[in-house]
């Protein structure tokens, strides 16, 4: 049987889908039982619980060959490492008590950094917390979601705008569709590897300005790409209503994909497919 957290979200949902397709059991964590009615009439058990509670997390754990797990950002706190540190010591604690044999993490690139990451340090505790606990650990490490572009969907649809946060919007970067690291890790959780690994994922490169001229096709209007200075990215986010705390910590993650240090530098490499074409089909809603 294998544990999925996050079933409802854009990765664990595919987890779930491709192992029930596998014909494999499947227990699926989730906080609200409502949005899991799919997976239940698929055939998945539907368990209530919370990543940040250790001792239910541990009960819905017990029993499981392989579990997924994912870090979630929560961006609302009022203090982000403090929450961040926190769901880390429940998730690895609940792991430890359960005794879970392999565990697939949905990481990310520049995750074997300590420091200098902005949020991305917090999955760096989580891979090496969960390496602590004994179980196996496979770290599945991805650079850009092709669905980032949702973020500044408003700001194109209503706006006419594609902000980009970076020196140039003509740096070709690998960019995966989450469905991809969904099937990744439904694939590592039936093959499980001896011992602790750092998947990369590369896939598609796209320009910013290429996702700009396809999202905006899309939407069926031209988009101005506006490449905001390193020194106005804290006010650009403090402008759209995002809190000071975490503008700058945004900054840090701007910085450090700015200065490179979100690079692969993990054990092996795996190959992403999905075009966001595909996906900006599935999400915007145009033919592909």
């Amino acid at each position: 049987m294998y544990v999925i957290a996050g079933a409802t979200g854009r990765v664990g949902s595919v987890v779930a889908e491709r192992l029930l397709a596998a014909g494999a059991p499947v227990r699926v964590l989730v906080r609200d039982t409502d949005k899991a009615t799919s997976l239940a009439a698929r055939g998945a058990e539907v368990v209530k619980t919370d990543l940040q509670d250790r001792v239910g997390l541990a009960e819905s754990m017990v029993g499981g060959a392989g579990a997924f797990i994912l870090l979630p950002f929560d961006l609302t706190v009022e203090d982000f490492h403090a929450h961040t540190k926190a769901q880390v010591a429940s998730i690895a604690g609940a792991v430890a008590d359960a005794g879970v044999p392999h565990v697939a993490m949905l990481s990310s690139a520049g995750a074997d950094l300590l420091e200098g990451t902005g949020p991305i340090t917090g999955l760096h505790h989580l891979e090496e917390a969960l390496r602590a606990t004994g179980t196996v650990v496979t770290a599945i490490r991805s650079g850009h979601f092709q669905e980032k572009f949702t973020d500044v969907l408003d700001a194109a649809r209503h706006g006419g705008i594609y902000p980009v946060f970076a020196a140039s919007a003509d740096v070709p970067l690998p960019m995966i569709a989450t469905r991809d690291l969904g099937e990744i890790a439904a694939e590592v959780l039936q093959s499980p590897p001896p011992a602790h690994e750092a998947i990369d994922v590369d896939g598609p490169r796209y320009t910013e300005r290429q996702v700009a001229e396809l999202l905006g096709a899309a939407l069926g209007r031209e988009l101005d790409v506006v490449t905001i200075p390193r020194a106005g990215w804290v006010d650009a986010l403090v402008d759209t209503g995002v809190p000071q705390h975490v503008a700058e910590l945004l900054f840090g993650l701007y910085d450090a994909d700015e200065r490179g240090l979100l690079a692969p530098r993990g054990d092996r490499t795996v190959r992403a497919t999905t075009g966001l074409e595909t996906t900006l089909a599935h999400l915007v809603g145009v033919p592909a």
